[in-house]
């Protein structure tokens, strides 16, 4: 996949696709003449004596101090110095390339001052296949992810540590092996390179794209769980949902339909008036996160197409300011506000498995086993999985953005803590893909009970799925491979695209 930078109109998909399936960033005609014509202004200022914070003076508390711009060059060197001060488990390749997209489209909205050449080395060294060595933690999310962004520039000068075809070396070794040399830096080059929010930004794009797959996921799950247990299908009517009209809510309606549609199970009439909560509010509950999701998508796209930095340079004011863009509070808490979302997603589903566990509630076999009971307990333990990820869940849950702590001498005295919120979440989704598994092979087991009566046509297809990894539980077996290998299945999307083949796109984009 290739991407143009223009400033203006990176998306969530662009960025995991490059980051995650390869391909080349370039920039359009209109970027690279605001890049220029921002460096040539960034000169003008610099040549006219005005002091501008970290370009003609120090940084963070020591920007009271001017630097002779003869000295311009090494101050940059020693901001990307200093600021390289992580530590912890590293990114993974698809998070590093993924900040790169993000950094590299700030440029080119046209206000940082770096000149056009070091941006091109940097989208270069990105499509030569350098991926730099980044530590997780260090980054206080404000200003901007300076931490982590410094590791990543470090690579440009030709230090620092990276993989190249996936093997790791000296930062200046690889660019030698790909044809570039080090980057020598000049006025605001330093601060250009590391001071903004792209390292949240771009994993959270990545976390987005995660996080609509495992809401489909779950909108499955549920399907299958209300038809195998004979849910009352009123609750699921479109003139119901109508009358209290939220977009997600609608959403996840129409397709538990869809999915749960043309059942023999549900249309066996069970006597029931009505399910308990966590069946027929589920459009209720899942809808929300949809509608979350939205909120943050919007947020992060906006972010990535903004000129997250400082100072800025306004080339056409002849202007240079200093402030906050660089804040990354916004970040944070929108993805702390998913967060709560998607674990309700884990407890929604938690509580459907409980109710295929036990048999006053589903009519089936006590913990999904029939032969030997008391000497099996069938899928008993597997719900306590479930439920011990789902309360794991509810730490993760408070926010980060909650946080901050003073640095830089009180300079900085309010920072965001995003990056914590970013780190949680992904602990979050991780454990989704294994809660909403447990749901998904309990149902299937519970298919098993209802036959000859079949499931709806997307349960089928989902059904069909597991069984071609997962078998039916006829006595007890060590379970945590199936646990896993169904986790593996959420992860993968492989149960969403065979359920889309038979029913078609299940599109949360609110536009249906």
């Amino acid at each position: 996949m290739d991407v143009a930078l223009d400033g203006k109109t990176l998306t969530i998909d662009k960025v995991a696709g490059i980051a995650s399936e390869g391909g080349k960033l370039s920039y359009t005609n209109d970027a690279r003449q605001r890049i220029k014509k921002c460096e040539e202004v960034v000169t003008e200022l610099v040549n006219s004596g005005q002091a501008i914070y970290g370009v003609t003076t120090g940084i963070g508390e020591f920007a009271r101090i001017r630097i002779d711009p003869a000295l311009g060059a090494e101050l940059q060197k020693r901001i990307i110095y200093s600021h390289a001060a992580g530590c912890g488990d590293i990114f993974s390749a698809d998070r590093i390339r993924a900040a790169m997209v993000a950094r590299a489209n700030v440029w080119a909205v046209g206000y940082t001052g770096l000149r056009l050449s070091t941006a091109d080395f940097y989208i270069e060294m990105f499509n030569r296949g350098i991926v730099p060595i980044v530590n997780q933690k260090g980054s206080v999310g404000t200003s901007g992810d300076l931490s982590p962004m410094a590791q990543l520039a470090e690579v440009c000068l030709g230090e620092g540590e990276c993989f190249l075809n996936g093997d790791r070396m000296p930062g200046g070794e690889a660019l030698k092996k790909v044809g570039l040399q080090p980057l020598q830096l000049t006025f605001k080059e330093g601060l250009g390179l590391i001071n903004g929010s792209q390292m949240m930004t771009g994993e959270a794009s990545l976390q987005l794209v995660q996080a609509r797959n495992l809401i489909k996921n779950a909108i499955i799950a549920a399907a299958m769980t209300i038809d195998s247990l004979k849910g009352v299908l009123k609750a699921y009517h479109h003139l119901y949902h109508e009358a209290r009209p939220h977009k997600g809510q609608l959403t996840v309606a129409k397709y538990l339909n869809d999915i749960f549609g043309d059942s023999e199970i549900m249309a066996d009439p069970s006597g029931k008036v009505q399910d308990g909560y966590s069946m027929r509010c589920t459009p209720q509950v899942q809808g929300p996160a949809i509608d979350i999701w939205h909120f943050a998508k919007d947020w992060i796209e906006r972010e990535l197409n903004s000129a997250a930095d400082n100072p800025l340079f306004f080339p056409d004011e002849k202007m240079h300011i200093g402030g906050g863009n660089f804040h990354g509070q916004g970040i944070g808490l929108a993805i702390d506000y998913l967060t709560i979302a998607m674990a309700e997603l884990g407890d929604l589903s938690e509580r459907h498995t409980n109710r295929l566990m036990n048999p006053v509630l589903s009519g089936l076999p006590d913990f999904l086993v029939e032969g030997d009971r008391g000497l099996n307990s069938g899928l008993m333990v597997a719900q306590y999985t479930a439920a011990s990820l789902v309360s794991e869940n509810k730490v993760f849950c408070h926010p980060g953005s909650a946080d901050s702590i003073s640095v830089s001498a009180d300079q900085e005295d309010h920072v965001s803590m995003g990056p914590v919120s970013i780190r949680k979440f992904n602990e979050v989704m991780k454990n989704l893909n294994h809660i909403i598994g447990i749901e998904m092979f309990a149902a299937a087991q519970a298919f098993d009970f209802r036959k000859p009566q079949k499931p709806g046509r997307g349960c089928i297809a989902a059904y069909e799925t597991i069984r071609k990894y997962v078998d039916f539980l006829e006595n007890d077996r060590v379970l945590y491979h199936d646990v896993i290998k169904c986790g593996e299945l959420i992860a993968s999307n492989e149960i969403i695209n065979a359920v889309e083949a038979e029913i078609g796109e299940i599109d949360i984009s609110l536009n249906s």
